[in-house]
């Protein structure tokens, strides 16, 4: 079975560099932005400053051939299978990053908490939902 993922954006961040970039987001990733296709512009129309999201991405610069690794790049620490941690490196290299969205400004969001490198292919933007009343 073979499929095709179709970018539908990209990230603009100051991170332009794997050894810049926080473990995750939260741990002082700088504000970024991503920026879209205006192929997708309705599908962004609902998006807002303040919510929560989840960003799926394409960890382009990523080692499609590692299994195993020391969690957060700790060699103290015993290695472990990829699935098992948030390693960028491993089969199929799809980020999952849950951000803030800072500002909206027509293809363009700013965003908190993204540790993605500058150039990174957005995947898909799906909302943080909560309990079942939210849905």
């Amino acid at each position: 079975m073979e499929f095709t993922l179709e970018p539908i954006g990209q990230v603009e961040s100051p991170l332009t560099e794997r050894h810049q970039a926080p473990r995750q987001g939260d741990e002082g990733a700088p504000e970024s932005w991503l920026v879209f296709g205006e192929h997708v512009r309705e599908g962004l129309r609902d998006l807002r400053e303040g919510m929560d999201v989840l960003v799926f991405t394409w960890l382009d610069r990523a080692d499609r051939k590692t299994l195993v690794v020391h969690p957060r790049g700790d060699a103290t620490r015993p290695p472990q299978g990829v699935f098992s941690t948030r390693s960028p490196d491993r089969p199929n290299p799809i980020g999952l990053h849950r951000v803030r969205i800072a500002a909206v400004e027509g293809l363009r969001m700013r965003v908190r908490d993204l540790e993605a490198l500058d150039g990174t292919p957005v995947l898909d933007v799906k909302p943080v939902i909560g309990g079942a009343a939210e849905r």
